[in-house]
Formats: structure tokens, sequence, C-alpha cells
């Protein structure tokens, strides 16, 4: 069943114009750079694991990603606030500076605290405002086209997750790690610009009060809602999944015997499907409901992983095929999870249902990659337990999922 989002004003919402279009294309260009990195995060795994980190197990380079996916939603405990009480501009010009300072030290990177450090925490920091502060900002301007305009902004993300790995994949082997990381970061400063000037928030700035030590953490009443706390655990659930096949694509390719460069153009067929992915999903979901095409799409998720991605024993073709059903499959866990739990709420309550949310889903996060690393460790290098936790963890996203839409179903009965 379609449900409205709660409005609190309708007038409040341009669903459209000069202003809140170009709302969506700074966001599209920011979200571009900044989540470019997170979506090419694969390429980055399998190369520091087979040169500077080859040494190491599978399970301790993943806890770099581990965090690094742990702080992109963790952050949003502040960012979220912020947000509310003070608008998009100052936001976005931090999360452009870290990011900056991310590719440039990245090139220094030499042992393990190194890419900790670097990628781990200032890169998860950096991404997390250009992922929150943009999403956060299309609230502001669409209600009905909600699903649309903020699949579309973040369709961006996929562009530059195919971007950014033929780069690296082109350029470090002829000029070295260090300087193709520089040159994205270059790339990265020029799409993180236009987010800066065109970022705009529509609503007023709601100033949290300043005697409130709560003001600035989540605020976990809100899930007595059966209906908030089973979403939250389906998207802990995605998200636990969603990491594994995005960083380690590149690495199964190579371990099964692909050839270098099609083992990291993997990557690029997995963004590349989930561009239309994002953005799709998004139109649909506006027409159906939002929470009946997130359910859909993650089915498509469960069948990919475990009917494509588990038989495939690294035949070429049949991982290319999985890299780009999963591609356009997982889009939505990125697109539509916001767009779902602004549904959930009043839009000026938006940075703290989001908040709270997004702080709960990012142990998932933090966890999920280096689970999987060990797991791989423990199959003495062989992927399909891998496989199945991702499949399982999708498996069990959908069952709450199923659940949230029962019980609103329910509730429009007992109306």
């Amino acid at each position: 069943m379609h449900h409205e989002p709660k409005v609190n004003n309708a007038d409040t919402y341009p669903e459209g114009g000069l202003r809140a279009n170009l709302v969506v294309a700074g966001s599209f260009s920011s979200i571009m750079g900044g989540l470019g990195l997170m979506n090419s995060i694969g390429i980055y795994q399998a190369w520091i694991s087979t040169h500077q980190l080859a040494s190491l197990s599978s399970g301790q380079i993943g806890w770099i990603f581990g965090i690094y996916n742990f702080l992109v939603f963790f952050c949003g405990i502040q960012i979220g606030p912020v947000f509310d009480a003070r608008g998009p501009r100052l936001l976005m010009f931090i999360g452009t500076a870290l990011l900056i300072l991310t590719f440039v030290l990245m090139g220094f990177c030499t042992l393990y605290w190194h890419f900790l450090v670097v990628i781990g925490i200032l890169g998860g920091m950096g991404t997390s405002f250009i992922f929150i502060v943009p999403v956060a900002s299309i609230g502001h301007f669409f209600c009905r086209r909600r699903g649309a305009a903020t699949g579309l902004a973040l369709s961006g993300g996929s562009i530059g997750g195919v971007i950014f790995p033929l780069v690296l994949e082109t350029m470090a082997p002829r000029i070295g790690f260090a300087w193709s990381t520089r040159i994205i970061g270059l790339i990265t400063l020029f799409l993180l610009v236009p987010g800066v000037l065109l970022v705009r928030a529509n609503l007023p700035p709601k100033a949290p009060s300043p005697a409130s030590p709560k003001a600035f953490l989540p605020d976990l009443s809100i899930l007595r809602d059966p209906v908030l706390a089973l979403t939250t655990l389906g998207v802990f659930f995605i998200e636990w999944g969603f990491f594994i096949p995005l960083e380690y694509i590149a690495s199964y390719s190579l371990a099964t015997g692909i050839d270098r460069r099609t083992s990291y153009l993997m990557v690029v067929f997995l963004n590349a499907g989930s561009f239309p992915g994002r953005w799709l999903p998004g139109v649909l979901a506006d027409k159906i409901g939002r929470f009946n095409t997130l359910l859909l799409t993650n089915i498509l998720c469960v069948v990919s992983v475990f009917a494509i991605w588990m038989p495939a024993d690294g035949n070429i073709v049949v991982v290319i095929i999985f890299s780009v059903v999963f591609g356009f499959a997982s889009g939505s866990n990125i697109s539509l999870v916001p767009v779902c739990v602004g549904e959930l709420c009043p839009v000026q309550n938006y940075g703290r249902y989001y908040t709270t949310v997004y702080t709960i889903v990012s142990f998932g996060a933090l966890t999920g990659v280096p689970i999987a690393g060990e797991i791989l460790h423990r199959c003495g290098g062989e992927y399909w337990g891998l496989i199945a936790f991702a499949g399982s963890a999708y498996a069990a996203g959908i069952i709450c999922f199923s659940a949230v839409m029962w019980l609103r179903r329910r509730g429009d009965l007992k109306r």
C-alpha cells in the first residue's frame, strides 16, 4: 500500500523550480565526488591487499574499510542536528576539506595504521558529510517527488564509482599509487565545489536548546514505534550485506583467476548497474510506494547473491552479470532508505530520525566487512562462506521490511 510521507505543511515543498533543481544538481555533483570514494573502495581494498599490506590477513585489512563504512553513517550523530540548526553550507565545506585531505595523505600511506587513519577515519568522516547533507537538503524541497529527486542525486555516486576505478587502474601501474590518488583527489575537488555553492536548505533553521545535553545525541525513544524499530533493524541487516560485494568483488575476481584489469573493472560494472538502480527505483517508489520498492529490490539482491554469485566459480561472464544485477538491485540501499525514513517522520524532525536510525545502522557497516574478511580467512581463502553471509544478511532485512509492511497495513485497516 502506498503511504504518503508525514507532512506538516505541503506548501513548504516547491517540488521543482530553479532553486530546487539547482540543489539536486549540486547534490549530484558533490555525491559523484564524495560517494565516488565509497563506491570504488573495493579497488582500493584489492590494491592494498596485494601491494602495501600484502602480508596481512583479509580480516585485519577489513577493519580499515569497516571503520570507513562505520564513520560514514555514525558521524550523522553530529551532522544531522547541526544541519537542522545551521543549514548545509559549513557542513559541505568541512566534508570537502576532509575528503581532499584524505586523497593527499593516501599517497604517503605505507603502513597499516596509516591506512586506518587516512582511509578509515578521515575518509569515513569526509564521506559522511557528503552523504548526509545533500540528501537532507533535497528533503526540504521535495515531498511527492522525493524518491525520484534523491535517487537522481545519489546516482552521481555511481558515476564516481565508474570514473575513480578506471583512473586508478589506468594510472597506478604507470605513475604509481600515490600520484594516482592525487589525481583522483583533484577530480573530487572539482566535483565537490558545485555542492558547496549550490546545496541549500529550504526550511528555517531549527536551533537546539542550549540547555539540553541531548541536543546532539540520537533519540532512541523513537524506536518505541515498532515500525521504526523494524525499519532500523532491516536497514542494519542490508547494510551488513551491502558492503561485502562492493568491497570484495575485485579481490574475489583476482582470487578466482580473472586477470587484474578485468578484476578491477568488476567494480566499474557494479557501479554502472547501480546508476539506474539508484534512480529508477526512486521513480517507481513514488508511484507504488517506497517500502514496496525497497522490498522488491532487496529480494533481487538475495537472488543475485545466491543464484548468480554463489555458483559463478570465477566465470568472467557470470561475475560481470552478478556485478551489474547486484549493482542495480543494491542501488536502492542508498537512495530509498533515507526516503523511507522520511516517510515515518515530520520533515522538521528528519535530522533527528535519520541520525538515530543511522547511528544504529553504522555498527552493521562497521562489522560486516571485517566479519566477511574473517570468514574468508577461516574458509582458507574460499569465498563461499563470505557470499553466504552477504546473502543471509539481505534475507534477514527482507523479513524485517515484510513485517514493517504488514504492521502498516494493519494500522491502516484499524483506522
